[in-house]
């Protein structure tokens, strides 16, 4: 034990001579020139690369500083992240191209058209990009000094290198996680630098910097959207359509170096078998780099090339090549690993020798990856073509704002899409002109639909290294039907315009919406928070000729706080910021509930608030918190787990609990919200937060479980496949409902699709009308669930209530809000909020 303490001051301290000698020469080729005119990172942000965690501002700023520099590199603006940081882009090849550089695009994606031209003598181009995750910091620092080595290397290496190629860096694909992680970092470091992995640097404290400001993944958005770094990111790969993305990113600090091909039996069936060849053999050109300068790596483990929203894998469904690069992370300046002490600059140095590796194999391999690229298009061209079904229609005859939501995906990812000719019923669906669109198949992006639209139940492979299903009718709630024909093809749509919002007229008597529009709760809260009176309807009815379904919300025009022209002016206001159309009428007798029935149930304005912070699952926590700031314009109070005890919770109506771990709360919390609970709080819950109300005897949960789950003929280094098989890591299930229940008020179908990623099965209550959400006989739509699992979920239940005093306890086992592009089920969170005294 001795010897190694002193073995590990000595290496501490050897380290602790190199920092202080670290310079740029550590991570740059050192068999060439470099330009003396172009400036070092150092010269711009004050210290070496490596030397401290480069804070986003910094690495802006010397990003905009280089490209003032060299004729190699121009620079752009995409647009802000929610902090208002920008999202830089720099387009980096020789002077002569960047002269000619719309010419060389537009020639490019010629190339995906046009599939019997040449492509020998164009430029390939490669999109880099760093540090998706903000703590996964090496990719954002290496890439100071790659994009310093780019601008200011010389000689007819490199210059012929440009000349072949146009690269697309993206220096920080978070620009507001790296500079959280950063801060971090550089706060909590010592001056005698400490590897010991007890140390606060080292950890974190909650969310941490891998997220962005909502505590997005936004390595998960690439195919949802939803965000605006990807709307940015994915705006440039459909500008440019790149031969190779590579996705620089960290892993746990005791690996060492992972680049793809990933797992062989993980690859999702649309990717072609010729990609993940040529994956391979960019892959020689990484081992061969990182053999010369001894660092130890592996392939064709641990990840997989199935989900299509991830950075490595969306290029492969668009004839491009995703590369995910992994290093075993430092985590802060300095750690002990099972490789030894890991430093900072060491895994920079390794981030830098993968990009240097990727743009020689780009180099090398360019007519070739050309090639591939061009004939991916003409392979999809003819299957286009050969397809029967012609078109996909989809739609909601009552919910135009959420099919125009999947729309905008659509247009973002140039998917070309048409209007409805007209009303019509396709497989017993109703289909709307206006609330509907028609996806023709014979298009460039076939294979990118069938990627969004398919649904899969079948695999080679039960591991998944995330979700297993995402088809977007379904997450988004909507009716689809695929035609084999094109009768119901209206105009194209080339500039898809935000909806618009009316009122019919003006009233003396009441206002009347549905509840079935996506943006209703946010009409609702409007309303509700301008001190106006509103009543919610718990039974159908028809007035006017109008039919209105369960949860129709009425505004009548008396007993207001306005007089009836105000009203009117005001309710006008809210039908255009919530494109939803506001009826005016003039009676209350109607066939069905009366306007003046009991079956109006007055609503209040709702102070909700969010526990977050250490033990709340953070990505659970930021959907939720997104949902209410950017969808619903909604308040919400963020109250942290550290200073929950000492909070007054009676001014809240509502308290959502995220799926929560450990003991996020102790004891004299859990007894604080019972006692709230009690006096009339609303308590919401989702996913492992059911065994803390359970064990806390906040709900008696009946839990569904399957002891039979033995290991039979499993040998032991198969041990972790076994149990992997069980999980279900993200799949899409059907449940029935009950309609009048209202916790479903505002679906039209009586069936739903649900988003499901637990193991939590709760059996049926005995009485029928307390199960308003049951899962079917047969509820797997798409994705990939352990045949023992299926059969447990069969029937259960993914939703229960309980009152408790004068409150409610709400419980939903499953995500509502997963990812901010489930759109279908975001309803039921409002409902809960809104509803919960009808319950």
């Amino acid at each position: 034990m001795k010897k190694r303490l002193l073995l590990l001051i000595f290496v501490v301290f050897q380290y602790t001579q190199a920092q202080q000698k670290l310079d740029l020469n550590y991570y740059l080729p050192q068999n060439i020139t470099y330009n003396q005119d172009i400036p070092k990172p150092i010269d711009v942000i004050g210290h070496e690369v490596g030397e401290w965690h480069v804070s986003h501002d910094k690495l802006q700023f010397y990003m905009q500083t280089l490209a003032k520099a060299s004729d190699r590199i121009s620079i752009e603006n995409r647009g802000e992240t929610y902090e208002g940081r920008p999202i830089l882009l720099l387009t980096i090849t020789s002077p002569k191209n960047l002269k000619n550089i719309e010419n060389i695009r537009q020639e490019h994606l010629s190339n995906t058209n046009n599939t019997n031209g040449k492509t020998e003598d164009k430029p390939i181009v490669v999109y880099q990009g760093f540090s998706i995750h903000g703590n996964e910091p090496s990719g954002a620092n290496a890439g100071l000094a790659y994009a310093y080595y780019l601008a200011a290397a010389q000689g007819p290496e490199i210059e012929k290198l440009l000349d072949n190629m146009v690269i697309l860096m993206d220096p920080a694909f978070n620009p507001d996680g790296i500079q959280r992680f950063a801060h971090w970092a550089n706060s909590n470091k010592s001056k005698n630098l400490n590897p010991d992995g007890n140390d606060r640097e080292y950890h974190e404290t909650w969310p941490n910097g891998r997220t962005n400001h909502y505590w997005f993944d936004m390595n998960r958005d690439w195919l949802p959207v939803q965000l605006p770094e990807s709307k940015a990111r994915i705006n440039t790969f459909h500008k440019w359509l790149p031969n190779i993305l590579t996705d620089h990113h960290e892993m746990g600090t005791n690996s060492t170096f992972f680049f793809q091909p990933g797992e062989p039996t993980r690859v999702h069936p649309l990717t072609p078998t010729l990609n993940q060849e040529l994956t391979a053999e960019i892959g020689t050109y990484h081992a061969k780099a990182f053999d010369k300068i001894g660092s130890l790596y592996y392939s064709e483990e641990n990840y997989d090339d199935y989900y299509y929203g991830k950075g490595s894998t969306f290029p492969d469904v668009n004839g491009s090549i995703g590369i995910l690069f992994e290093q075993g992370s430092s985590r802060g300046h300095v750690q002990e690993s099972e490789n030894g002490i890991l430093t900072f600059p060491f895994t920079i140095r390794n981030q830098f020798t993968a990009a240097l590796s990727t743009i020689e194999a780009a180099n090398n391999m360019r007519s070739k990856i050309l090639g591939y690229q061009q004939q991916f298009y003409k392979n999809t061209k003819a299957e286009a073509a050969k397809s029967k079904t012609k078109a996909i229609v989809f739609g909601d005859s009552k919910d135009a704002a959420k099919t125009w939501h999947l729309a905008d995906i659509l247009q973002r990812h140039k998917i070309k899409f048409n209007e409805l000719k007209s009303d019509v019923n396709l497989n017993g669906k109703k289909y709307k002109k206006g609330a509907s669109y028609v996806v023709p198949m014979n298009q460039k992006n076939y294979q990118l639909i069938n990627a969004m639209f398919e649904k899969r139940t079948t695999f080679t492979d039960s591991l998944f290294y995330d979700i297993s299903a995402w088809t977007f009718p379904l997450a988004f709630n909507l009716d689809y039907t695929e035609t084999t024909n094109l009768t119901n093809l209206g105009e194209e749509i080339n500039d898809l315009q935000p909806l618009q919002g009316a009122i019919t007229g003006e009233s003396s008597y009441a206002y009347l919406f549905e509840w079935n529009e996506y943006y209703s709760p946010k009409a609702l809260n409007t309303i509700l928070e301008a001190g106006l009176r509103a009543k919610v309807g718990k039974s159908p009815f028809s007035v006017e000729g109008k039919e209105y379904d369960y949860g129709t919300i009425m505004v009548p025009v008396q007993n207001q706080k306005y007089n009836k022209q105000e009203l009117h002016l005001f309710l006008q206001n809210v039908a255009k910021e919530n494109n939803l159309t506001i009826t005016a009428v003039g009676t209350g007798l109607t066939k069905g509930i009366d306007l003046g029935s009991n079956e109006f149930d007055p609503l209040k304005k709702q102070q909700v608030a969010l526990l977050v912070g250490s033990g709340v699952t953070y990505a659970d926590a930021g959907e939720i918190w997104h949902l209410f700031d950017q969808r619903y314009n909604m308040k919400i109070t963020k109250l942290d787990t550290d200073y929950f005890s000492r909070v007054d919770l009676s001014r809240y109506t509502t308290l959502i609990v995220p799926s929560i771990y450990g003991s996020a709360l102790d004891k004299s919390s859990v007894t604080k919200i019972k006692e709230w609970v009690k006096d009339g709080g609303t308590l919401i819950a989702y996913r492992n937060a059911a065994y803390w109300l359970n064990s806390n005897e906040i709900m008696k949960i009946d839990f569904k479980k399957d002891s039979s789950l033995v290991a039979k003929n499993i040998p032991f280094d198969k041990r972790r496949d076994f149990r992997g098989a069980q999980v279900t890591g993200g799949a899409i299930f059907e449940a029935k409902l009950d309609r009048s229940h209202p916790i479903n008020f505002g679906y039209k179908n009586d069936k739903l699709p649900l988003f499901r990623n637990t193991n939590i099965y709760i059996n049926p209550d005995k009485n029928s009308y307390n199960n308003p959400i049951q899962y079917t006989n047969n509820p797997l739509l798409s994705g990939y669930i352990s045949e023992e699992n299926l059969g447990i979920l069969k029937n259960s239940v993914p939703f229960k209530t309980q009152g408790y005093g004068k409150g409610r306890v709400i419980l939903f086992t499953d995500n509502t809000n997963f990812r901010a592009f489930w759109f279908g089920t975001n309803k039921l969170l409002m409902n809960a909020i809104y509803f919960s005294k009808m319950m």
